[in-house]
């Protein structure tokens, strides 16, 4: 069964560093060795000297309802429940589910909800997806199942490595629904044409 944790994820809490990547997206390059993240969009969720976490954005997972992961964990929908996307967030523990959604910009943020930006949450609650279920809760919301996760170093290892180029957030890669172009899209917002970086790769 696919649960929700009642905690965000250990061992990160968000402190800045001095290359803090905490909102910003990561692409994968061309020269990405893992298989897993080939062409795929992340959001840095958290990073610090301890590591980092990310979802990743352009993964959806059509044959999980969310009226259905909702019975699974004996959450009864209301005729008006927001339907909101399921998604792949990363091959680490997939039977977690974070929810991704709008905040109000200043603010106390509750128990179980990690700050991303100024207007960007997530949060790993039950209590956010029993609002969902009843209509309520945020207006722009999606729900990852697993999520990216790094060691001490390990990114900033595989971004020397060519593995990511890393970019702004732009919210419509967030929380937009049409997944077939969004790598390009991504690259296209850092001003890279997708098609001359993929001609180079082919001649490496």
């Amino acid at each position: 069964m696919r649960r929700i944790s009642d905690s965000p994820a250990s061992g990160l809490d968000g402190e800045a560093s001095d290359a803090n990547l905490t909102g910003k997206i990561l692409i994968a390059m061309p020269g990405m060795s893992d298989p897993r993240f080939e062409r795929s969009v992340v959001l840095v969720c958290a990073h610090s000297e301890d590591g980092a976490m990310g979802l990743v954005l352009n993964r959806p997972l059509p044959e999980i309802g969310f009226d259905e992961l909702l019975a699974q964990l004996g959450i009864t929908a209301e005729d008006n429940m927001r339907r909101i996307e399921v998604r792949f967030g990363g091959p680490v523990e997939p039977g977690r589910g974070f929810v991704l959604h709008k905040v109000a910009e200043h603010g106390d943020d509750p128990e179980g909800r990690l700050r991303i930006g100024q207007g960007l949450a997530m949060t790993t609650t039950r209590d956010i997806l029993m609002d969902l279920a009843h209509g309520d809760g945020p207006a722009q919301a999606v729900l990852s199942l697993g999520y990216a996760g790094w060691g001490p170093g390990q990114l900033e290892t595989e971004m020397l490595a060519n593995g990511w180029l890393t970019g702004e957030g732009a919210e419509d890669l967030i929380f937009d629904a049409t997944h077939d172009d969004k790598w390009q899209r991504a690259l296209r917002a850092q001003g890279i044409d997708p098609s001359l970086l993929s001609a180079a790769a082919g001649h490496a």
